[in-house]
């Protein structure tokens, strides 16, 4: 049997090993990437306690990139998230409005259908769709971020597009 395969994550000899030896370099690569905003030494303390929720699964080989990949995925949603926050921080919810209430109940309904409309589309399609549209990102850089052409991103933007027309009355 080798010897990769008698050891285990779960043995605290060998997670003591591991965390003195790749905490300090994981702790430099969110810091030095994500800058001291974020909270990279929480986030490094938070993928070696994912390291220990599932070290039955991850041999001592692939502890490593299991590691960095954890805490770079938990770093980049923590980004996403103080996006939203600084979204909802700079609308100013008003107290009146100059609508009908028609039209804000046609409103509200058209943003139901438009949100139902958008969950039936397949994940391809609706991340290229909203990343064009709401996010204002341009067919190749859509490309580029998701690792396909941009004639897939084009077809995805395009068949979604058509999805959502053909789903939506007056949706243009």
């Amino acid at each position: 049997m080798p010897k990769e395969l008698e050891e285990n994550v779960c043995d605290e000899r060998i997670f003591s090993k591991i965390y003195t030896k790749f905490s300090k370099d994981l702790y430099n690569y969110l810091y030095y990437r994500y800058g001291e905003t974020f909270g990279p030494n929480d986030k490094m303390q938070d993928a070696f306690i994912k390291l220990l929720e599932n070290c039955n699964k991850v041999s001592p080989s692939k502890a490593k990139g299991f590691l960095f990949s954890v805490a770079k995925n938990m770093m980049l949603n923590e980004i996403k998230h103080q996006k939203v926050v600084l979204r909802h921080r700079e609308i100013k919810p008003k107290d009146y409005t100059n609508e009908s209430p028609e039209f804000v109940l046609e409103q509200k309904q058209f943003l139901q259908k438009y949100q139902k409309a958008l969950s039936r589309l397949t994940e391809d399609q609706r991340v290229a769709f909203l990343l064009n549209k709401v996010e204002g990102k341009k067919h190749a850089e859509i490309a580029e971020m998701l690792g396909v052409t941009r004639k897939a991103v084009e077809n995805r933007i395009y068949t979604a597009y058509n999805k959502l027309k053909s789903e939506i009355e007056g949706f243009k």
